[in-house]
């Protein structure tokens, strides 16, 4: 299961180079925090089931960020016009 973290920082390690290439500054560092998050964790040799209990946790707070985010922050347009 700590492999699977390390999977995790790998791929949001791909987002944070992608985010940064395409000039967005904000996601990029929102990236490299889940990655260096995953990265420390995957490290750590916990239990499986702790490592569920992180994963599920991390997920609860992702989903309530980004409802919050969608919800209040986001301004509904397409295109950019």
């Amino acid at each position: 299961m700590d492999r699977m973290f390390r999977v995790l920082a790998f791929w949001t390690g791909i987002f944070t180079v992608m985010f940064y290439a395409g000039d967005m500054m904000e996601a990029a560092l929102l990236s490299l925090v889940q990655t260096a998050f995953f990265l420390a964790i995957g490290y750590l040799k916990l239990s499986e089931r702790m490592y569920i209990y992180i994963f599920f946790s991390y997920l609860t707070v992702f989903m309530i960020g980004f409802t919050y985010y969608s919800s209040f922050i986001l301004v509904p347009s397409f295109g950019g016009h």
